[in-house]
């Protein structure tokens, strides 16, 4: 028996579809319809897939990727899943460096330590953001606008029977675990957040700056590092990095009245090791933009009440009913209003569900990007 509030939540299910789903395994490269762009269904080395974006911004700032294959450049090394999201802010360029460079990173870093580890994941954030830095200062004269943009980053790692989450930012990725004793699918958050909002957050950047009494400030009721940005870690944001890039030509609402030091954000993941079990069914990578509209346990009941083929859309669409909800609009409705306009509704959302079925030595080596030009992607047979 579905009770009520599941039937509330997982009713997009069992509404027919406009955009109406693919055959299975059928969208290589994904589809497009309107502003959202999906990939209903795909094979990964540990079971399937099912990844979705939707724009709200002018220009799509969230860009994602879906791995699979070999985790290292070394021949005849395991294959393995990797999973990431990037939610930009103040614009695309930095997400989009992220989803061309991060996993390249870490593919050589494997390579060089002979097998996966934290530290192989945190060099390849570090190699990414140093490069990252890099182009700023290369574009800095003519295009100071490219010091104000950054990416939250979310990334998860399937490999030889582990999962490493990897987390700078607010996006999070959530675990569904089986409970054994009431046979019911329990969420499990896997990655610690970097939001200013928290007062974990907010005594760590106290204690990481103990003579800067302004580090965080609340602005329009809400928690503020500077009183400019609520995370704490990125890629990017080379502003609150580099003093180099806090000063003209940038715009003054990003300028601090007095030079720093030391960098006020941090581009390190906080990463999280884990067996995986066979209790453990999927996993759900997403933007915060999902997670303003639904909670941990909302979206885990959804994934487990609906058919895998096109999950993550419908995770969307659920969040976007919600987000219409709240401005006592229809979702019909909001599907009209354009991109731009849209931003005053929900944010960018960027969501991909990874089942955990039984790994696949001979599944196919597939490379997805959603973003950009809504979506490309090769999948190899």
């Amino acid at each position: 028996m579905v009770s009520a509030t599941i039937r509330r939540i997982v009713s997009p299910c069992w509404r027919p579809s406009s955009e109406g789903d693919s055959s299975r395994y059928g969208d290589a490269s994904g589809r497009s319809e309107g502003l959202l762009w999906y990939k209903d269904s795909g094979r990964h080395a540990n079971g399937e897939f099912s990844m979705a974006v939707v724009q709200a911004n002018n220009l799509l700032e969230d860009h994602s990727q879906v791995e699979s294959g070999p985790m290292s450049l070394t021949e005849g090394t395991p294959h393995g899943t990797f999973v990431g999201v990037y939610d930009g802010h103040g614009g695309p360029e930095t997400a989009r460096f992220v989803n061309d460079r991060l996993f390249k990173h870490m593919k050589k870093f494997t390579a060089e330590n002979q097998g996966m580890s934290a530290d192989v994941i945190t060099k390849a954030f570090m190699a990414t953001e140093e490069e990252f830095l890099a182009l700023v200062k290369k574009q800095w004269q003519h295009k100071p606008q490219i010091a104000s943009v950054g990416a939250c980053c979310l990334v998860g790692v399937i490999y030889n029977g582990e999962l490493y989450t990897a987390n700078a930012g607010d996006s999070r990725a959530v675990l569904g675990r089986m409970d054994e004793a009431t046979k019911e699918v329990k969420a499990v958050q896997l990655s610690y957040e970097h939001n200013a909002s928290l007062e974990s957050v907010r005594e760590e950047l106290r204690s990481l700056h103990p003579n800067d009494p302004q580090i965080v400030m609340m602005k329009h009721t809400v928690w503020r590092v500077k009183g400019l940005i609520q995370i704490s870690r990125s890629l990017g944001d080379a502003y609150l990095k580099k003093k180099e890039f806090n000063q003209a030509p940038l715009l003054s609402k990003f300028r601090l009245s007095e030079p720093f030091e030391t960098p006020i954000l941090k581009a390190e993941p906080t990463i999280q090791v884990q067996k995986l079990e066979p209790s453990d069914q999927f996993i759900i990578f997403a933007s915060d933009g999902l997670w303003e509209h639904m909670s941990n346990q909302e979206a885990v009941d959804i994934v487990q009440s609906c058919p895998r083929n096109g999950v993550a859309k419908k995770l969307i669409k659920s969040a976007l009913c919600e987000a219409a909800k709240k401005r006592e609009m229809r979702y019909s409705d909001l599907k009209k209003i354009d991109r731009g306009v849209r931003r005053h509704f929900h944010d960018d959302i960027t969501v991909i569900v990874v089942y955990l079925d039984s790994h696949n030595s001979r599944a196919p080596t597939v490379s997805i990007k959603g973003g950009g030009d809504f979506g490309t992607g090769i999948v190899n047979g």
